[in-house]
């Protein structure tokens, strides 16, 4: 079964995109339909193969070998386990609901070029999920830069404007930084292991476990290196793709501009695919990261204050998408919180439950771009609450969840991050200051999560588009309905505070899959990577069900303080805009702290070095070169002057030679004797 299903999950959504790029034009809606079948069918084989995995199967094979050597073999392969399982189901689902939602955003809107906007959403769900079951590090980089080309086509789909290509080569090129250090890190762990595979006993996870402990061969490091030390360098070569696909400080500058693209496209990006497989590549060599604890505490500091500090920036923005873009940026922050703080099983559960509320937010944001004819502004909105009540009740419900007002599955998931870095950091000083950042974060979301919804729905229309906004059908209703019902559902698939709190065993779901509880293979769990961390547990008063309540009681209290705030200045007739009282700050954060002209700063000043450095080479090492080659030239046309051929001349050269050589001799005192 899995030799077919695991390819075919892949290649569906592959076919559909050659189908639209050949014969999207001749075909009914453009190529929708072909993508939503593929879609759908891959929806379908991943169910089933998640299915298989909690009956007790696994899967880990090689598929091709296209290259092979004495030292290591290149293997495209697939690896079906419950972590790959329940990532397979999310992004084959919100793929399959974007290309629904599309035949009301795209086509119903009249846009042109939709044959190669669906050839693109079908080439970009088969490259996440060809990253998602691959089984080796170098494969999921091919299938990571595939991911990363997508991203450009679609971002820049609406080329003619100019907005959209710029936005797209800043996507390309920020991710491209991040990726090269990625590719060092490909090459780092073939040379160190010999092996780039994720699974096994010869996977390079569990060789630097063995070469750590002793157990296993010595391995391979540059200039004398000790282990720790290189797997150290190496995790943190491989982290550099990581900030940049999924828009951590410093390379989250190119996802606000992202919003350029489709709204459909965004809500993939940001939900299932591109942001997404940062995350998951993280997930995935887990094993390798739990051996470095200085990674670990990297991974999780730059985590909470990307959280801290894309979430300042959401309070002042004016466009709705823009809005939902920081908070992107925040959420996929507190997921590299957890796992740099050891809450593996906590930041998986907090991709799942953000995937479906953040696609909900991002397709509710469509839903309303439709009915304001395209216009992005909250400040011309408002009253659109009685006038779109689909959407704004599942609007409502994504926000709550984004907020973690319980009992919206953001509740559960930023609760159970944010108790993992407590509980771990206790005992670190680096990790403690993560979850401080991540519990400031708190408010501030929720301040610009509803700031959001009362400009955007409640009070009176401020525009004459938003006294008679455009209804939206059932293909727009129908995507909102089903991520807003797994926005409220999503979270008990993970009750743990519950469980800590009452002693109520089984209903943490989510860690016993992850735990391979029903099936997995041995070395990729949830209590393995416990087994080996770096980290212990420490509590507050009232032990480990006391620090739960207690946790969640503060989290909980700064999220309602900070809806109750937005409740208080915006949820009013008219509105006006309280953040014009933070002055210069405002500035500052309306310019995302002027990090792209720093950015395009330190690239014109790049620029000038090499300026300098090809001065140099030019002027000096290349003249140098020239001036002994100009200087050997010249000596070599004198000297070819005497090679004139004739006999006569070299015999009288010779007598001459021998005559002048005897005489210099005679001069000196004495003859060869």
């Amino acid at each position: 079964m899995f030799d077919v299903y695991v390819p075919a999950v892949v290649l569906l959504p592959f076919v559909s995109f050659l189908v639209a790029l050949g014969a999207g034009q001749y075909l009914p809606k453009r190529g929708a339909l072909s993508g939503i079948a593929a879609t759908g069918g891959s929806l379908l084989l991943s169910l089933l193969l998640a299915v298989s995995v909690a009956g007790g199967q696994a899967y880990n094979e090689t598929l091709y070998v296209w290259a092979a050597g004495e030292q290591f073999t290149l293997t495209f392969g697939a690896l079906i386990d419950p972590l790959s399982a329940l990532m397979l189901v999310i992004v084959s689902l919100v793929a399959l609901l974007v290309h629904v939602f599309s035949l009301g955003y795209m086509n119903d809107e009249g846009e042109v070029g939709l044959p190669r906007y669906y050839a693109g959403l079908g080439l970009f769900t088969a490259s996440m999920l060809g990253f998602v079951v691959a089984d080796n590090l170098l494969m999921a980089f091919m299938f990571f830069e595939l991911v990363g080309l997508c991203s450009y086509l679609l971002i820049g789909f609406h080329f003619r404007e100019p907005g959209p290509p710029s936005a797209a080569k800043k996507a390309f090129l920020v991710t491209r930084f991040g990726d090269y250090f990625f590719l060092v890190g490909v090459v780092a762990v073939f040379a160190t292991f010999g092996t780039a595979a994720f699974a096994g006993e010869g996977s390079f996870p569990a060789l630097a476990e063995a070469a750590l402990n002793g157990s296993g061969e010595a391995v391979w490091t540059p200039g004398g290196l000790d282990a720790q030390t290189w797997f150290t360098v190496v995790g943190l070569l491989v982290l550099g793709g990581v900030v940049g696909k999924s828009a951590q400080f410093p390379l989250h500058t190119w996802l606000p501009d992202a919003m350029e693209g489709p709204t459909p496209v965004s809500a993939l990006i940001h939900a299932a695919t591109m942001v997404a497989a940062g995350v998951y590549l993280v997930a995935r060599m887990y094993g390798f990261y739990v051996l470095t604890p200085t990674t670990l505490a990297v991974i999780a500091f730059v985590g909470g204050f990307t959280a801290l500090f894309a979430a300042t920036m959401g309070v002042v923005k004016d466009e709705l998408k823009q809005v939902l873009a920081y908070s992107t940026i925040s959420q996929y922050g507190y997921m590299m919180l957890a796992l740099g703080a050891g809450g593996y099983v906590a930041a998986v559960f907090h991709l799942t439950t953000h995937a479906f509320f953040k696609a909900l937010l991002f397709l509710g944001a469509g839903s309303v771009i439709i009915a304001m004819h395209h216009n992005e502004d909250m400040w011309d909105m408002g009253g659109l609450r009685s006038k779109l009540p689909v959407t704004y009740y599942t609007f409502l419900a994504g926000s709550l969840a984004l907020a973690g007002i319980f009992p919206f599955a953001g509740f559960w998931s930023k609760d159970e991050v944010l108790y993992e870095a407590l509980v771990h950091g206790l005992n670190d000083p680096l990790l403690l200051g993560g979850y401080v950042m991540g519990l400031l974060a708190v408010p501030v979301t929720a301040f610009y999560t509803f700031r959001m919804v009362f400009l955007t729905f409640h009070g009176e229309p401020r525009s004459e588009t938003a006294r008679s906004p455009e209804s939206v059908r059932w293909n727009v209703k129908g995507p909102l309905s089903v991520l807003g019902t797994l926005a409220v559902v999503t979270g008990f698939i993970n009750m743990v505070p519950v469980q800590k709190v009452l002693g109520l065993e089984g209903i943490d779901y989510l860690h016993r899959w992850l735990d391979n509880e029903w099936g997995g293979i041995a070395g990729l769990s949830s209590h393995h990577y416990a087994e080996v961390g770096p980290y212990s547990s420490a509590y507050l008063v009232g032990g480990e069900a006391g620090t739960v309540l207690v946790g969640a009681a503060v989290s909980l209290g700064l999220a309602l303080t900070g809806l109750g705030i937005a409740w208080r200045l915006y949820d009013v007739p008219t509105p006006t805009e309280h953040t014009a009282a933070l002055g210069g700050i405002k500035a500052v954060l309306y310019n995302n702290y002027y990090l792209d002209e720093l950015q395009v700063w330190l690239a014109y000043r790049i620029e000038d070095v090499a300026g300098g450095a090809d001065t140099v080479d030019q002027g000096i090492i290349d003249g140098v070169v020239n001036g002994v080659s100009s200087v050997s030239l010249a000596g070599g046309s004198r000297v070819r002057r005497i090679q004139t051929g004739l006999v006569s001349e070299y015999a009288a050269m010779l007598t001459l030679g021998l005559l002048a050589l005897l005489v210099v001799l005679g001069l000196n005192g004495g003859w060869f004797l």
